[in-house]
């Protein structure tokens, strides 16, 4: 009789701790469920702020060669009222003067650089593979002709110090201009690197810049 008795007992505690297990993994579910990350919401109505958490670039932890050289740079620069993105797949991070700073590599001829040039900052966006379409968009046409900025499904949005990115964005650093140098043939020691830039001076009667900029701000999707 107490043998029986040990086995009704030791399975209804059996029963019990099942029953919790699953109600404790059915709480996980639902608050797994509820902290959706703002990236797969509707953001277009929503404030800078709400998207968006300051961190140090000290603090990034992307690998720059996939984030550059396979999902590609959003390059932005202007205000509200005018502004202009490109794609770049060339370009990254690294110190200079003591201070982190990112550079790129662009075409003499690029309306972006042009605007980059007279208001003396511009940000460096990142988005998710689901904007990978979007991304390569900015590529396809100069905004100097056309108004493509229009044409964009992402939504602009205005940083705190005025520069321009996409509530889509995942990553935004944003950059004060340093140092702008033009390129030459015999600056490069590859065959390689000396046609590139000298087939593109042939397009536009200019050689590439190399364009470094100062973080001084980077934001990631909250």
């Amino acid at each position: 009789m107490k043998k029986n008795l040990l086995v009704i007992v030791a399975g209804l505690f059996l029963v019990s701790c099942g029953g919790s297990i699953q109600k404790s993994e059915s709480i996980e579910q639902t608050i797994s469920t509820q902290e959706t990350s703002v990236s797969n919401k509707d953001v277009t109505g929503m404030g800078f702020d709400e998207l968006f958490k300051q961190i140090s670039a000290e603090d990034l932890t992307d690998n720059v060669f996939k984030l550059v050289g396979k999902d590609y740079t959003v390059i932005t620069a202007g205000n509200a009222e005018r502004y202009n993105s490109m794609t770049a797949s060339f370009g990254g991070w690294g110190q200079l003067f003591s201070k982190p700073t990112t550079w790129c590599f662009l075409r003499a001829n690029r309306y972006t650089l042009e605007v980059i040039r007279e208001e003396n900052s511009y940000t460096m966006s990142y988005f998710a593979d689901e904007y990978k379409d979007q991304v390569l968009f900015f590529g396809s046409k100069t905004g100097k002709d056309t108004d493509k900025m229009k044409e964009t499904t992402l939504t602009m949005v205005q940083t705190p110090s005025g520069n321009i990115s996409y509530k889509q964005a995942r990553l935004i650093i944003e950059c004060k201009l340093t140092e702008l140098t033009t390129v030459k043939p015999d600056d490069f020691y590859t065959q390689e690197g000396k046609d590139f830039v000298t087939e593109a001076y042939e397009e536009v009667k200019d050689y590439h810049k190399l364009v470094f900029g100062e973080i001084t701000n980077v934001w990631v999707k909250r």
